[in-house]
């Protein structure tokens, strides 16, 4: 069996706290950056300027996953990220462009390869096990999550940590925002996102039990079996094409075998949209199993009192042409 033994996010949200639970902010505008903490708790200040922000997140993220566990050699480190560190990247080409490439700075291109996320941290934390990185467009978190999963199932490796980290720079919000992809009326804001999660073959602590995960190039049918999920978790984030996807991926999974119909949540509306929005998704849904509710703001059915979930299946799809099904479950 796999465990989620803790989990961990830098978001829009207030940043490695599970308040938004109780006291969630609300999200206005159609572009909003992370809410950083103070990085000097945990960098010091020569190690803070050299790193850019979305490696300074995932670190920090990462050492609050494993200080929570105390785990602080993990057997795997494996990240998903769908632009990698896209701020470096473009201050690299930029200056590239100013000044041809005779005088560009070292940092900067060392810190623009989507890997340098797992191996900031493996050399942080002294890890040399495994060490991957997955970028899949909006999937690439559970990419990481899958293959860790496998890996823990097969014995091959005891503890995993998984992280998903992507950020949004003003520049490419305006490309996207021109394509009609995000930043448009009735959207939720396009926004970043750090998450780190410890898994583990034990249960000591766990916050839930990872059960199933499935990575399909097609929505999946309908299974009867005796463990339907207390809720859905989905990412309607406003868009028409991206939330028909998810009516069909329900309907489609569902089937006609429930009445009353199988409770809908939604989270995006919390933590807003990007390529790794669906590591929030798991990191919440991780925290409502532990909880054995889900708040009230999180139901899509309008009902004003909390839900009781032991028993949560999240679907996410990337462009309506990949998806996962990942159902967590309470260990107690």
């Amino acid at each position: 069996m796999v465990y989620i033994k803790s989990a961990t996010q830098i978001s829009a949200q207030l940043p490695l706290s599970e308040t938004w639970m109780t006291e969630p902010l609300t999200l206005e505008g159609a572009y909003l950056r992370s809410q950083d903490p103070a990085f000097r708790e945990w960098l010091n200040p020569m190690e803070s300027r050299r790193l850019g922000k979305l490696l300074k997140r995932a670190l920090v993220t990462a050492m609050e996953a494993m200080t929570k566990t105390g785990v602080t050699q993990p057997d795997a480190i494996i990240t998903g990220t769908g632009l990698g560190c896209i701020e470096n990247t473009e201050v690299l080409l930029n200056q590239m462009c100013r000044e041809g490439d005779d005088t560009l700075k070292p940092t900067n291109f060392m810190q623009s390869t989507h890997n340098t996320i797992s191996s900031l941290i493996a050399i942080n934390s002294h890890c040399h096990g495994y060490n991957c990185t997955y970028s899949h467009k909006s999937v690439s978190f559970e990419s990481a999550l899958l293959d860790a999963f496998l890996q823990l199932h097969l014995g091959d490796i005891s503890t995993a940590l998984v992280t998903g980290n992507d950020e949004m720079t003003p520049s490419y919000f305006s490309i996207l925002q021109r394509a009609g992809y995000l930043g448009q009326p009735g959207q939720v804001p396009a926004t970043e996102a750090s998450v780190a999660m410890m898994l583990s073959s034990g249960a000591d602590s766990a916050l839930c039990e990872l059960q199933d995960i499935q990575l399909t190039s097609h929505l999946l049918p309908h299974t009867p079996h005796s463990h339907t999920p207390d809720a859905i978790l989905i990412g309607t984030n406003g868009s028409e094409a991206n939330d028909s996807v998810y009516e069909l991926a329900v309907a489609s999974i569902i089937g006609d075998m429930l009445s009353p119909p199988i409770p809908l949540l939604h989270y995006k509306h919390l933590f807003g949209e990007g390529y790794c929005s669906s590591a929030l998704g798991v990191y919440a849904a991780a925290h409502i199993v532990s909880k054995g509710e889900a708040p009230a703001f999180m139901r899509c059915d309008g009902h004003s009192e909390p839900l009781p979930v032991s028993r949560l299946l999240i679907i996410n799809h990337s462009d309506g042409n990949c998806f996962s099904y990942i159902t967590l479950q309470t260990t107690k």
